[in-house]
């Protein structure tokens, strides 16, 4: 496994098709970050951004990602954290671990998807609208969804 520590950024709106061993090429348009695998095995590491998957942070002079990165289906199964642009390099999952981590990330965008996700009233879907002066259920996101749609 390379030791190399220090990872540099670049911002792209696309990700280039070879990419540089220790770069971030981090796509805001698509919210992904990409970079060869830290172990130094080549393999293209796809990081989306989202409220379920990683989230990005950037200080203005280097890149931090949250949660580490398990690469558990790439053959080295290799397994890090990058903060302030610099690579942590952690212990490998044992295959209880890694589908114990899976079921939870399953749960999680589960349970978030489920909250977010706008509600459909069959009454709207037939033409029928819901009364005025009753205040829709479900929170502001559903209201907001429902007004705009």
């Amino acid at each position: 496994m390379s030791h190399q520590v220090a990872l540099t950024h670049e911002f792209v709106e696309f990700i280039p098709s070879i990419r540089q061993d220790g770069v971030l090429y981090v796509s805001m348009k698509y919210a992904t970050v990409v970079h060869n695998c830290c172990c130094g095995c080549g393999s293209k590491v796809v990081t989306p951004l989202s409220p379920t998957d990683w989230k990005m942070i950037y200080d203005g002079g280097s890149i931090s990602l949250d949660p580490s990165i398990g690469n558990w289906s790439l053959p080295c199964k290799s397994h890090y954290w990058i903060t302030q642009g610099r690579v942590h390099f952690a212990r490998q999952w044992s295959r209880g671990e890694i589908e114990a981590g899976r079921a939870q990330d399953l749960l999680a965008k589960q349970g978030y998807f489920s909250e977010t996700a706008p509600h459909v009233d069959s009454r709207q879907i037939s033409g029928v609208k819901e009364p005025t002066g009753r205040r829709a259920k479900g929170g502001f996101l559903r209201r907001l969804w429902k007004r705009l749609f």
